[in-house]
């Protein structure tokens, strides 16, 4: 179709050093079976979006591991954060990446028809804390983003998403601040992605359409009673696909590490 491209999108790497595993899962065989699977498949991609959780310790060993990965991809990269990582160690393994004057890594990427838009929802402190938010200094940079999108339609990726999803370990961690987000959104036709929750899901909130995609490691239960925010199942990994068109975007969600291969199922058509 004319005027199409795609846009690769993984989440949530998680990526450990010195062969360390996640529910006996190894994060980087299966981020690089993610990977490699997406660039085999959609090398043709205008870019790739990892959104957030890039290490499992914001550790400069684990940054080293994707560094040394993404070398040779083709494709342009736009790096988030997730409440995983370390803003500092990202930038001293990062050094070249579009960060904004105050050291958010956000950046912006023009399409022909539509405008990526990272954010940076990281808090740093001094103790472990999951939760996200988006400071005024950021809010203003996204402010001129949107307003500078002309005709482009927004596609605005976040890490923690911004409203609750019925998980109640997840949703304690979400993005605290996240009616300042989706009130700046709402009257501009964007269409919000985030990571965070290992799990695809779709929805509205606050009249802002959204997709959450799975995480190339380990993924989250569907259970909406238990607060442990850690519950993970060994379900596959799997990564993105944006699909975009000058009328919109179509979101895609493709496993890895099953048999894929596709087989005509014309013996259970009924006969005429």
């Amino acid at each position: 179709m004319t005027g199409t491209s795609k846009i690769i999108v993984l989440t949530d790497l998680h990526l450990r050093a010195g062969g360390k595993t996640i529910i006996g899962l190894d994060p980087t065989a299966r981020f690089e079976a993610a990977y490699g699977a997406a660039l085999a498949d959609h090398g043709d991609a205008a870019a790739l979006v990892i959104m957030g959780d890039l290490t499992h310790s914001g550790r400069a060993e684990e940054f080293a591991i994707l560094r040394d990965t993404l070398k040779t991809c083709p494709l342009p990269v736009l790096l988030m954060l997730g409440n995983h990582d370390d803003r500092p160690v990202f930038r001293a393994a990062f050094p070249d990446h579009p960060a904004t004057r105050a050291g958010h890594v956000q950046q912006i990427m023009d399409l022909p028809h539509h405008r990526l838009i990272t954010l940076d929802s990281h808090e740093a402190s001094p103790d472990p804390v999951h939760s996200g938010a988006l400071c005024d200094a950021r809010l203003s940079w996204l402010d001129e983003a949107l307003a500078g999108a002309g005709d482009r339609m927004p596609l605005v990726f976040v890490h923690h998403p911004p409203f609750e999803t019925g998980l109640p370990g997840m949703d304690a961690i979400r993005l605290m601040n996240g009616g300042d987000l989706l009130d700046r959104l709402r009257p501009t036709g964007a269409h919000l992605f985030c990571g965070h929750i290992h799990r695809t899901i779709s929805g509205q909130a606050g009249g802002v359409p959204f997709t959450m995609f799975k995480s190339t490691c380990h993924q989250a239960p569907l259970d909406l009673h238990d607060p442990d925010c850690t519950l993970s199942t060994a379900e596959p990994g799997a990564y993105g696909l944006l699909w975009l068109t000058p009328d919109g975007v179509v979101a895609h969600s493709e496993d890895v590490g099953l048999d894929m291969t596709a087989i005509s199922a014309t013996d259970a058509l009924p006969e005429a």
